[in-house]
């Protein structure tokens, strides 16, 4: 079971009901933080979570609504006890970034480490994540998430009891790792049935309708992607400031095969985005309004 948080669904501005652009993927005590707007420690303090857990942040780019919030959260987490390293990912110019906003949050009790993404694709192991980074189009450099959490085929009791393992190896198999045995190698795949199906979330936002988002949300159990209009007559607005409508997001959606897509990063201007919900799923049926706290679990197969 893998869950997803939106701690805050708001694009350039907070407002008195909507945090700054944060999401959080979590999965057998692992925790992905997907930019850290303004407000976010206490959206997701009021979500239930703690700090300590954060294994690393991901940051789509460096506008403001997209990582003010990381000092406070640094702090934080310090005053949480954390003392492990914290892995940070990003555009280039993230060790630069940040260092700078650390100038009112210099003393952390843990190593920060900075790895930046290369290229317009870049992957990621990070724990039981598999996560890519996609260049999508906005005014500065700026890159989508694809999160994949993959699934190891059953184990087949068969097969180890016909190559006469004993028991107590059959967790290290199933774990992935591979086991010495009367001057044997056994490897998972020995005991293993094929893959099965994992969970992929995909995350997007500040970007125009590009081809490679329909690569980084395709056949994804969960697409989230901006909509910072809803409005159709907002269109020349929102490609001006390369960005994109509910309508374009709803677009990729369907394009991609995804199951569901949560709308997030809305402008200050759309208080009530439900109000553009029915004509976006005239687009792409599975298409719902996020918010702040808004939570689902995703299920395997």
């Amino acid at each position: 079971m893998v869950d997803v948080t939106l701690l805050g669904c708001g694009g350039s501005i907070p407002l008195k009901d909507r945090w700054l652009t944060s999401c959080l993927i979590r999965y057998e005590g692992k925790s992905i933080l997907i930019d850290c707007g303004e407000g976010t420690q206490i959206a997701l303090k009021s979500a239930g979570y703690t700090f300590k857990p954060i294994d690393v942040i991901c940051f789509t780019h460096y506008h403001a609504d997209h990582i003010s919030g990381l000092p406070g959260f640094l702090l934080s987490m310090g005053n949480a006890g954390r003392t492990e390293p914290l892995e940070l990912i990003g555009p280039p110019g993230l060790a630069k970034t940040v260092n700078a906003l650390r100038v009112i949050a210099p003393e952390i009790p843990f190593e920060i480490k900075y790895t930046e993404i290369n290229g317009s694709v870049d992957s990621f192991n990070i724990g039981p994540f598999v996560i890519t980074a996609y260049r999508v189009l906005h005014a500065v450099t700026c890159y989508g998430y694809r999160i994949d959490i993959p699934r190891i085929g059953k184990f087949d009791v068969s097969r180890a009891l016909a190559l006469g393992l004993p028991k107590n190896l059959w967790g290290v198999l199933q774990d992935g790792s591979s086991v010495e045995f009367e001057g044997k190698t056994y490897v998972p795949q020995d005991v293993l049935g094929p893959d099965r199906k994992g969970i992929t979330i995909a995350y997007c936002t500040d970007s125009r309708p590009v081809e490679r988002i329909k690569i980084l949300a395709k056949d994804a159990d969960l697409f989230i992607c901006e909509g910072l209009y809803g409005d159709p007559e907002k269109q020349s607005k929102t490609a001006e400031k390369y960005h994109m409508t509910f309508s374009e997001a709803a677009r990729l959606a369907k394009d991609a095969d995804a199951k569901c897509m949560w709308l997030t990063h809305y402008s200050p201007a759309v208080t009530d985005p439900e109000e553009f919900l029915e004509e976006t799923r005239s687009i792409f049926t599975e298409t719902y309004c996020g918010f702040d706290g808004k939570t689902t679990s995703l299920m395997f197969e």
